[in-house]
């Protein structure tokens, strides 16, 4: 009784190999996005959309990858391995963050697009209660937005405002518990209303708080898009800190928007790895996607903490952010 007992060759699959053909048509688009990303090239309102989908597409990139390598061709291997690398340290440093607890008063901002004001105001008077915010920035503010925080308690929580509510999404309007003074002429405004505010804390340093609310890069206002995140004040390395929260329409993976952060701020979701948290859409079928509601802070500020909420009926998801004021030297 005779026989062969044949046993399958472990990694047989391993030794299969990828036409060349296919390894390059795979790899070729998500090269091309590392090359616009890392350049800076999302020129037009359609690659600006879509640049904020490199996250994803940095995961994506190593599904070429693996098929470059059954591939078996150094070329296309080379490429891959550069794509992948050249998506990955443009994406993943935001989920690990650089910062840890920082010494100093702690400031803590909130910020919020109410999605032409109808945003839930219980919601957010309750975030307000709980977490206690030194101010609240809000976007898409309407004149009845305003009227249903305050019946909700902001009126006793936040007396002090400035406010430039709209019936539109032009809306915006800052709060806080301590004194606010509005501020003209730091920057000029390119898009939706931007106040700015000088915030006193008692017995401590000053700030100035930007409410931002830049136009999405959607046709033709991608111009104006590019030219409000221009327009934004830089970070001051003397004299109140400065502090830009709200919806600016743009991720960290918008050269626009890195160009901002390098002029002398830190982004409170990337400084404490929070950075993919996603913001927008919200409360849709489908899960928040992208990231484009921060809150930057001038690089003398210390970043400690960072949050996302939902907010029942708005598009956009609420953003905390605990800081630290270091002390006058």
């Amino acid at each position: 009784m005779g026989g062969v007992i044949v046993t399958p060759s472990r990694g047989r699959w391993l030794r299969r190999r990828v036409p060349g053909a296919l390894a390059w048509v795979a790899v070729t688009p998500f090269a091309a996005w590392a090359v616009w990303r890392m350049a800076g090239l999302e020129r037009g309102s359609f690659p600006a959309q879509i640049m904020t989908a490199t996250p994803y597409a940095a995961a994506g990139s190593l599904l070429p990858l693996l098929l470059s390598l059954l591939s078996r061709r150094r070329a296309v291997t080379a490429v891959a391995i550069a794509t992948s690398t050249a998506l990955g340290l443009g994406v993943l440093p935001r989920a690990f963050g650089d910062s840890s607890a920082a010494p100093g008063r702690p400031f803590t901002v909130l910020t919020v697009n109410l999605f032409f004001g109808h945003g839930d105001a219980a919601t957010v008077v309750d975030l307000v209660r709980r977490h206690r915010p030194d101010v609240l920035n809000t976007q898409e503010l309407t004149p009845e937005a305003v009227a249903e925080l305050d019946a909700a308690g902001l009126k006793a929580l936040m007396p002090y405002r400035v406010l430039e509510d709209e019936w539109s999404a032009a809306g915006s309007g800052i709060f806080s518990p301590h004194p606010l003074a509005k501020l003209d002429g730091l920057f000029q405004v390119i898009g939706h209303n931007m106040p700015t505010a000088r915030l006193s804390l008692p017995g401590g340093p000053s700030l100035e708080i930007v409410d931002v609310h830049t136009l999405p890069p959607l046709g033709r206002q991608v111009t104006q898009w590019t030219e409000g995140l221009r327009a934004l004040p830089p970070g001051p390395a003397a004299g109140p800190f400065r502090i830009l929260a709200g919806d600016f329409n743009a991720s960290l993976d918008h050269a626009e928007m890195r160009k901002l952060v390098a002029r002398g701020y830190r982004d409170a979701g990337d400084a404490t790895g929070g950075g993919l948290t996603p913001t927008w859409p919200a409360n849709k079928r489908l899960p928040p996607l992208i990231t484009i509601d921060h809150v930057l802070a001038d690089r003398r500020v210390g970043i400690r903490n960072y949050r996302v909420y939902d907010v029942p009926g708005t598009d956009h998801r609420a953003v905390l952010a605990e800081l630290s004021l270091p002390a006058p030297r």
